[in-house]
């Protein structure tokens, strides 16, 4: 493998916080509810109306996510298109399986099944850009995003593309809410439920960059100690210690008992590194982590981390930061670590 530096150029985000936006920094929407869907700009400069109707909308915010991404980036085509969606097109899949149990078999609509695979939201975005490179998806529950960031960061480090575009798409219906919740998967007791649609251009050029991808990496352990060993030795691989970190970014919810699990396992790796948090503000969902992506790299452009992300009060400091370390876990069995510096 090569060494070849990564940049993230740009990086765009509809979701409970005002969409396609940083005002999130420093005039947030704050929920106190269980549930809600995204706040969705105007899709018509993105997609004619014609093509809207035939769109979900999870479609509709992944178009508008990655087109802005791309402008922003100054970029007009990627080498390769990698998307994370923990459950895909809920939203068509609703109403393909609806359809189904009141008309049967005989006179369905095959745009609702067409939309409803989990690949097209790659393919979409490939054919509204007019782009014929690598493109894959990845569905891998919370850390459906931490894959497809990965596979575009190997085709870097393997000198197989330049640029790349990727997403973490997941939506919520009521529905589907509900019945997540009666298995017992979300919506627990302070932890707000929303949807993601995230895009991030990555480029080997440094130009206008918002910061520097450093490293990735996903982990699959069996014990703290394993853990601990495989932190170590990704810092180490990065050129730092755990005191060299300014922020650890984590993905603690509200939710008690997982947030308990999140802190003390925090705690063991980083000892009293500065702790931040994200899903207060966008909520809960299968590619969070995208998000919490974006936040790292919105900080790091700005120099600033708002109030509102710290964990614990006493953290809380004008300090800009140099790099912000995300660790993500997943039922804790999966864990992935994305460092991103200045």
């Amino acid at each position: 493998m090569t060494n070849k530096e990564i940049y993230v150029l740009s990086a765009k985000q509809i979701s409970i916080q005002q969409p396609l936006s940083e005002e999130w920094m420093t005039s947030p929407e704050l929920y106190n509810v269980d549930f809600t869907r995204s706040i969705d700009p105007s899709f018509k400069e993105y997609v004619s109306p014609i093509e809207a109707r035939r769109m979900g909308k999870i479609l509709k915010r992944a178009l508008a996510t990655s087109k802005e991404a791309l402008k922003a980036s100054g970029l007009e085509s990627v080498d390769a298109i990698v998307t994370g969606t923990g459950y895909g097109c809920i939203e068509n899949t609703e109403f393909f399986l609806d359809a189904l149990s009141k008309e049967g078999e005989q006179l369905l609509k095959p745009t609702y099944f067409m939309q409803s695979t989990h690949n097209t939201i790659s393919s979409l975005i490939a054919i509204q850009i007019k782009n014929h490179g690598y493109n894959a998806t990845y569905a891998h529950k919370e850390i459906s995003f931490d894959s497809a960031l990965y596979d575009a960061y190997l085709q870097f480090r393997l000198n197989k593309i330049s640029s790349a575009l990727v997403g973490g798409h997941d939506e919520m219906t009521e529905t589907f809410y509900q019945i997540l919740k009666k298995g017992g998967v979300i919506g627990f007791d302070n932890e707000i439920c929303g949807e993601a649609a995230v895009s991030v251009i990555l480029s080997d050029k440094q130009d206008n960059a918002l910061c520097k991808l450093s490293g990735h990496k996903i982990i699959h352990q069996h014990g703290i100690d394993s853990l601990k060993e495989k932190v170590a030795k990704f810092l180490q691989e990065n050129g730092k210690t755990c005191s060299d970190i300014d922020f650890i970014l984590t993905g603690i919810s509200g939710y008690k008992e997982n947030d308990e699990e999140y802190m003390s396992e925090t705690k063991a790796l980083f000892g009293d590194r500065p702790l931040l948090k994200y899903k207060n503000l966008f909520g809960e969902s299968f590619t969070a982590s995208g998000i919490g992506f974006y936040v790292a790299a919105q900080c790091l452009k700005s120099g600033f981390v708002a109030r509102n992300l710290f964990v614990n009060e006493k953290d809380i400091t004008d300090k800009k930061p140099n790099n912000i370390l995300i660790f993500n876990r997943s039922d804790g069995t999966n864990y992935s670590l994305t460092l991103l510096e200045k």
